[in-house]
């Protein structure tokens, strides 16, 4: 296990996981809580979860990276400057959970990805939900959607490879001790 992703794992172990009864984006009740908002949005911590999210997605090509606000966007700007500090070029997008009613009315914000290779993220996925919102709202601005990548897996991944689609996450909940 790398460095950094043990540094991250400590980092969601003792600011992240809170314990008790909580109702899920999903609907879903959970007796227990990852709320990596506390770490995407974390000066110390958001650098190592764009590393790893860059490295767990090493072997993709890919050249823009986004998802359904807000769990995504945070993971998005750390993938994009943690590729920055690495030399690479990487641009963000923003999927609006409607399209916007005034100015351009778009879906998608950011850098057009019309013709593009994407990867779509999420912090946590229980149900797979946010992120195929993602794609598909990807697939009609006119990307090429490879893959969704999460920080944490908390049950997407048969609705997101049934839809097609390489799912990868850099840890489980049992990683978390949950």
């Amino acid at each position: 296990m790398s460095d950094v992703r043990e540094a991250l794992l400590r980092q969601i172990k003792d600011k992240a996981v809170v314990h008790g009864k909580v109702t899920l984006s999903s609907g879903l009740e959970a007796d227990s809580y990852v709320d990596l908002r506390r770490i995407t949005l974390d000066g110390a911590a958001a650098p190592l979860a764009g590393q790893v999210m860059l490295d767990l997605t090493a072997g993709l090509e890919y050249d823009a990276v986004g998802g359904l606000t807000l769990g995504a966007d945070p993971v998005a700007t750390a993938m994009l400057h943690a590729a920055a500090a690495r030399g690479r070029r990487l641009d963000a997008f923003v999927v609006r959970k409607a399209q916007k009613a005034h100015g351009l009315q778009r879906r998608v914000e950011g850098p057009d990805i019309s013709g593009r290779r994407v990867l779509i993220v999420e912090d946590t996925s229980t149900t797979g939900g946010s992120p195929l919102t993602a794609v598909e709202a990807a697939r009609e601005a006119g990307a090429e959607v490879v893959a969704v990548a999460v920080i944490v897996e908390r049950g997407a991944a048969p609705a997101i490879e049934a839809a097609g689609l390489p799912y990868l996450h850099v840890y489980e909940l049992a990683e978390l001790g949950i």
